[in-house]
């Protein structure tokens, strides 16, 4: 009998270094790649993986992620075990725990365990929700039985020095992990690797009754064993629970070539727009086009991209660039840039390596160059982004230190 494997997508993530894109949504609501929302990239995991029973937890500012989940991911309504539902911090255990919000990772999950009674659980699928990356998910559940683990923990390979934002796993010759530390401020390399750590990607498989014993012993320290990576995956070492690491690299991804190497966690501004640039380069390492592998997000119904004028000097063009439905380029040119839907650049405007989101308007002989541009924000004619980082940073907008510009929502010049 094919085991019961329920997937819970951890969603409710603040993104504080995504501000101020994460202003008024959380980090897995923040649009990505023209038409996606970060959250689409683990949905599309398990529902790929045949994994199509789904919860997504929810918690800070859930709005936006709220409605894109409401309009856009919807299984039919014959089949019971064909859902994606959304769980937000409700205080499901106030007569035990008091009126508290999710503390943390695992709290979130222990808050709703009675989810595992009602869909009768063998193994619990439990992913993050705000990283980048394709992933076959039923090979790491197969993995984890053949293993015989309690727990498998995504592990992938990273240098050295980006380490320190991620747990860290010591593993033997079978991937067994024998210690793992979370955000060590020195994280030691892989033995025979030097300067490559092997980093916890957030994605874990329980077995259901060790989940169940690890977040209730946990839960019960009071003040402390609220996450997976600092409270239950050390303590479940201790206790002598079988912890094995899944190596990523060995994920097989239908219709895709070559080990599966691309895992990012865009937490920061810079890693936000780096990924969304590697999208529009001529051979991207992440690539939005397998048919073996779909993409999907919500429905936009909206006209189809358009180029308008080739006379009087002035031509809508665009170049290495993606870009989602009724977008218009009039008589403007765009570079090496991701545009979301119901964009309108105008005459002799231009548009280089930039990010704009939903319905954002360049006016006439604007330049924008390196920036983030929020969604319904009206650039004025004539207006210069990204060329002069004082000027930017007088008007108010965040500038990185790698010079990107962002330009929040709902900002009027």
């Amino acid at each position: 009998m094919k085991p019961r494997v329920l997937g819970m997508i951890l969603a409710g993530g603040q993104g504080s270094r995504l501000a101020p894109l994460t202003q008024k949504r959380s980090k897995p609501a923040v649009p990505f790649g023209s038409k996606y929302r970060i959250i689409d990239f683990a949905i599309n995991n398990f529902i790929n993986s045949g994994l199509f029973s789904i919860y997504v937890l929810t918690q800070y500012k859930a709005q936006s992620l709220t409605e894109h989940i409401q309009r856009g991911w919807r299984f039919g309504t014959f089949l019971s075990d064909y859902f994606i539902t959304l769980v937000p911090a409700q205080m499901y255990r106030i007569e035990e725990l008091g009126p508290v919000w999710y503390r943390g990772t695992a709290d979130a999950v222990y808050q709703n365990l009675h989810l595992l009674d009602n869909n009768k659980a063998d193994y619990v699928a439990i992913f993050s929700g705000d990283h980048i990356y394709k992933m076959n998910v039923e090979h790491m559940i197969q993995t984890h039985i053949d293993t015989r683990a309690d727990i498998t923990i995504a592990a992938y390979p990273m240098p050295q020095e980006q380490a320190h934002q991620f747990g860290i796993m010591h593993v033997d010759e079978k991937w067994k992990v024998t210690d793992f530390l979370e955000k060590p401020a020195n994280p030691p390399s892989i033995p025979g690797q030097p300067g490559t750590s092997l980093t916890s990607m957030g994605n874990y498989i329980f077995s259901r009754r060790a989940l169940e014993e690890l977040l209730v012993t946990s839960m019960g320290d009071g003040e402390d064993g609220f996450d997976f990576g600092g409270d239950v995956i050390p303590r479940a070492l201790s206790d002598g629970y079988n912890v094995m690491a899944y190596d990523f690299h060995k994920n097989p991804i239908p219709g895709q070539t070559g080990a599966n190497l691309y895992w990012r966690d865009v937490g920061t501004l810079d890693a936000y727009f780096d990924a969304n640039m590697d999208l529009v380069s001529v051979n991207p390492e992440f690539g939005l086009y397998n048919a073996d592998w779909p993409l999907r997000t919500s429905s936009e119904f909206s006209p189809p991209a358009k180029f308008v004028h080739e006379s009087e000097g002035r031509k809508g063009q665009a170049f290495n660039t993606i870009m989602a439905g009724g977008t218009i380029i009039s008589g403007g040119t765009v570079r090496d840039s991701v545009l979301g839907r119901g964009i309108h650049t105008h005459s002799y405007s231009v548009v280089e390596s930039c990010v704009l989101f939903d319905e954002v308007e360049v006016g006439r002989h604007s330049h924008l160059r390196r920036a983030i541009v929020d969604k319904e924000v009206v650039i004025p004619p004539g207006t210069k982004i990204g060329l002069d980082p004082e000027e930017d940073r007088a008007r108010g907008f965040t500038v990185t230190e790698s010079g990107v510009v962002v330009v929040p929502k709902g900002y009027t010049f």
